[in-house]
């Protein structure tokens, strides 16, 4: 058995859909993990958060969608009205004109409060009740697979999820050593520079393994394929590449690296 094991998505659903064809899954027996973020950002997050839905309902136990910090902030925005998802870093701006129709425009509280209810409105109740199904972890036994990032010494089942969500902390990045664990969030590019080995962009130090690969129009949207730490991508031209990674892979992780024969 396998896991494949993708980065943040931000509503990339071409690219998405070439890595989904690329990659070797046997969907009788092979794990896949959605590391979260499905939406934001990209030109079609409803269409992705459709095909994710479809693939979930042919093998729900097989397809494990993480619940990405992108995601919560689009529940606080439906249930509490908050209005961080709304801000332009976040790219909700994106998401909201493809589910309303409307583009994005606030200049009052009221228009604040009338956008709330428009997107409330205008998302699939499917597509949000998965939004609240999202587990904030998963594990199997190769890894622990987070949107953002664990507390040193402490299991995701022990941790506040605003950590699991939002977490950016150079100590995990560096100098975490427990069971594998590989997360998305924050994109390679701006992480240390040690941990940025080879040409495909990914992220390994000791257990930590990153794989947001980053979102513009030179970016890869990445899966690894464990145990075997087969990488493949794909870009916003149509291209794709696949990498067999046997160099500079962490003691922590060399064991599962060589049980898989690779």
């Amino acid at each position: 058995m396998k896991t494949f094991v993708i980065g943040d998505i931000h509503g990339r659903r071409g690219q998405m859909n070439a890595l989904l064809d690329l990659m070797p899954r046997d969907e009788s027996v092979d794990t896949l993990v959605f590391l979260g973020d499905l939406i934001d950002r990209g030109d079609d997050a409803p269409g992705v958060v459709a095909d994710v839905l479809a693939l979930k309902a042919i093998n729900p136990d097989r397809v494990i969608t993480i619940r990405g910090n992108h995601e919560q902030m689009l529940l606080d925005c439906i249930d509490e009205g908050a209005g961080l998802w709304f801000t332009p870093a976040a790219g909700g701006e994106f998401t909201y004109h493809q589910y309303t129709g409307t583009y994005l425009e606030i200049d009052s509280v009221a228009d604040l409060t009338a956008a709330r209810d428009r997107i409330s409105r205008a998302v699939p109740a499917e597509h949000v009740e998965f939004f609240r199904s999202m587990p904030y972890f998963h594990e199997d036994e190769y890894a622990l697979y987070v949107h953002a990032g664990l507390l040193p010494d402490k299991h995701p089942r022990d941790t506040h999820p605003r950590v699991l969500l939002w977490t950016r902390d150079v100590e995990f990045y560096r100098n975490y050593h427990g069971k594998p664990c590989i997360f998305g969030h924050t994109p390679t590019p701006y992480l240390p520079l040690m941990g940025r080995i080879g040409r495909h962009g990914i992220y390994i130090a000791n257990s930590a393994v990153g794989i947001d690969t980053g979102y513009n129009d030179q970016s890869p949207l990445s899966c690894l394929q464990l145990p075997e730490f087969q990488l493949y991508q794909a870009f916003a031209d149509g291209r794709t590449t696949t990498h067999h990674i046997t160099m500079f892979v962490p003691d922590s992780l060399r064991a599962m690296h060589q049980a898989s024969g690779a």
